[in-house]
């Protein structure tokens, strides 16, 4: 019911915005930033829905820091954090506003690319290269993107071919043993088509830097390679082709010779494959709106090792939607229809295949009531072979009076369970009890903010909160054995974001703030427990002074508050800790050259107690959680030459 009252608070703001006076004197000054994960086709500034978005601007000064994955470019957004949930091979997934990774998807223009959940080295596996825009949507998504949007959406919007010739290479070293190589290029083809191309070279060596015979960063190869094919139609008619393939090595574990407690090695590795291809089309229609037109099919097959143990699997991921969108003076509609396909075989334990079919109906509608206030509605109707049929509707509220922007939404969304927690995927499916009489996850969330912005100044206010009914945790079976069950209670998470930005001149100065409460049912025993690796507090101050056509400075610090631990015999709650990093880059025409160094303080999780357990967890793992940096500090110097210019 609280959550609900949000909402209505929000929608109940005066109503006679009809007579106010156009007050937005600064619109002409905001860059028109239009959103895709919404249809709606609103500026961002415009859209019910709150979209944080990261240009093309910021993600290339994080690709000056981190070449080789997003990981950085989204752990450094106000709201996510990048949890890692195997320091043994590095995988990592993405919480927002403190929702457990597995609740977030994944999107490449919209299309579940790297699968319906991706997996924990998904992060790590996507280069930032070929990104125009990121967009965040945070809260219950469901209405829109089905089950594995419960927590949000990340939608990464590649780069859209340029009309001339374009090119980019980008050659990066770092001094942890990490080197990376990529390219870019795109270029028109004739008079409707374009192309683009992305391709990578990555590899880490494996390092063990508080010298326990266990690696603290996993070694690895990877190649990732992405054409895309462009085609524009001149009645507005619009499609693009994608392809994907990625290929991976990864290994860490004990290093030779070196063993763990109780005498024997355990090497960790992974070999990953990746196949995708996905399509994006829209054709207007006279007298009916627009045709949109989304499929994609994705298939990854992966070799682990845990210790002794070798499991190999192969995820796939079938997806198809046709949509109608138009609209009628102040008001815009959307619906359609979607159908997604996730299958899992697993050739060593065929006891958790799982085939899930989920047909679905959406629709949206968005109505300006005034010229200060719009209301968004939609909702979907998912029929899941196995978890049965969920409606999942959301309701946004936008109001602007003046410099001011309020926003409200509230939104319930389900997940289907699957084997992969975050556990299970450290430490692999031996040990896990066949799933049995399980259920959906549901959940309600909402949030409302006020925002602020008027000439060089910025600043914006989030209280958020969650609900979530029937989550699936992992409990102890046995000494040797776990199992999946749904809490006996509601998961609850409760915050607020604070941001505020300041421009002079050259310099932009930016503050966040993260307050984050959250609790669970307690797996292994009565009463309740805080929700572990969750910061109630964090905070971030970032300056970058940049000059178009000459380079970039910029200092970064950030602090993460004390965690409560699970499972951890040497403490309950982690130590709070800051990250400090400085950046440079200068631009010599079409040469830049980038300096960057990460964690200048050295924090490093291995120096305040061991990474290693006396005996091995009942779920598998020698490992214990990842809390704080486990790589230290890192510099990387690298090249960019670009060829062209893009519009």
């Amino acid at each position: 019911m609280s959550l609900l009252l949000t909402a209505i608070c929000c929608a109940a703001l005066p109503a006679a915005a009809q007579e106010r006076e156009p007050a937005h004197d600064d619109e002409a000054e905001v860059e028109a930033v239009v959103i895709e994960s919404t249809r709606s086709g609103r500026r961002v500034q415009d859209e019910p829905i709150r979209v944080d978005v990261l240009s093309r601007e910021e993600i290339e000064e994080k690709i000056a820091m981190r070449p080789g994955n997003i990981a950085m470019m989204l752990s450094e957004t106000s709201g996510l954090r990048v949890q890692v949930t195997s320091p043994g091979l590095g995988g990592s997934n993405i919480r927002v506003q403190g929702m457990r990774g597995r609740y977030t998807q994944v999107l490449t223009d919209g299309l579940p690319l790297y699968g319906g959940q991706a997996s924990s080295l998904g992060l790590l596996q996507i280069p930032p290269t070929d990104l125009g825009q990121v967009e965040i949507i945070k809260g219950a998504a469901s209405a829109l993107y089905g089950p594995s949007a419960l927590g949000g959406v990340i939608n990464l919007i590649a780069r859209r071919a340029s009309p001339e010739p374009v090119g980019e290479m980008l050659l990066n070293a770092t001094t942890r043993g990490g080197q990376d190589l990529t390219g870019y290029a795109s270029s028109a083809l004739a008079k409707r088509w374009s192309q683009s191309i992305v391709m990578g070279l990555h590899r880490q060596d494996t390092q063990d830097l508080d010298k326990d015979g266990y690696a603290d960063l996993a070694g690895f190869d990877r190649w990732t390679l992405r054409p895309r094919l462009f085609w524009a139609g001149d009645d507005g008619s619009r499609a693009f082709v994608t392809l994907g393939a990625m290929g991976e090595q990864r290994r860490g574990g004990t290093l030779a010779g070196r063993t763990v407690a109780d005498g024997t090695a355990y090497r960790e590795a992974q070999d990953s494959r990746r196949f995708d291809v996905g399509l994006v089309a829209e054709r207007p229609v006279e007298g009916l709106g627009r045709f949109h037109l989304r499929a994609s099919a994705v298939t990854q097959d992966h070799t682990h090792q845990f210790g002794a143990d070798r499991e190999k699997d192969r995820h796939d991921t079938m997806f198809s939607e046709l949509s109608l969108a138009g609209g009628q003076g102040a008001t815009t509609w959307l619906g359609g229809v979607a159908v997604q396909s996730d299958v899992y075989r697993s050739k060593t334990f065929p006891a958790f295949n799982y085939s899930y079919d989920v047909p679905a109906v959406f629709a949206q509608v968005e109505h300006e009531l005034s010229d200060d206030m719009t209301v968004a509605g939609s909702a979907r109707l998912d029929a899941h072979s196995d978890y049965g049929s969920h409606l999942s509707p959301r309701l946004s509220v936008l109001y602007r009076p003046g410099a001011w922007t309020f926003r409200s939404s509230i939104g319930r969304g389900f997940y289907a369970p699957t084997p992969f927690v975050e556990e299970i995927e450290a430490a692999g499916l031996s040990r896990l009890q066949p799933l049995s009489q399980l259920k959906a996850e549901t959940a309600e969330t909402a949030s409302l903010e006020a925002g602020y912005a008027r000439g060089p100044f910025e600043a914006n206010l989030n209280l958020f909160g969650a609900r979530i009914h029937d989550a699936i945790q992992l409990a102890e079976a046995s000494a040797t054995g776990v199992r999946l069950i749904n809490a006996r209670g509601q998961t609850r998470t409760h915050g607020a974001e604070a941001l505020l930005r300041y421009r002079v001149g050259e310099v932009t100065v930016t503050g966040s703030y993260v307050y984050t409460a959250s609790s669970e049912p307690d797996p292994n025993g009565p009463g309740r427990r805080e929700i572990p690796l969750t910061p109630k507090h964090a905070a971030s101050l970032v300056a970058v002074w940049e000059r178009e056509g000459v380079g970039r400075v910029g200092f970064e610090s950030y602090f993460t508050g004390r965690q409560s631990l699970d499972d951890n015999p040497y403490r309950t709650r982690s130590k709070p800790y800051l990250v400090l990093g400085l950046m440079g880059e200068r631009r010599f025409g079409n040469l830049s050259v980038f300096v960057n160094v990460e964690n200048l303080l050295n924090v490093r999780q291995s120096k305040t107690g061991p990474m290693l357990r006396q005996r091995r967890a009942s779920d598998g793992r020698w490992t214990l959680d990842a809390w704080g940096p486990t790589d230290g500090r890192v510099a990387n110097l690298g090249v960019r030459v670009r060829l062209g210019s893009e519009p």
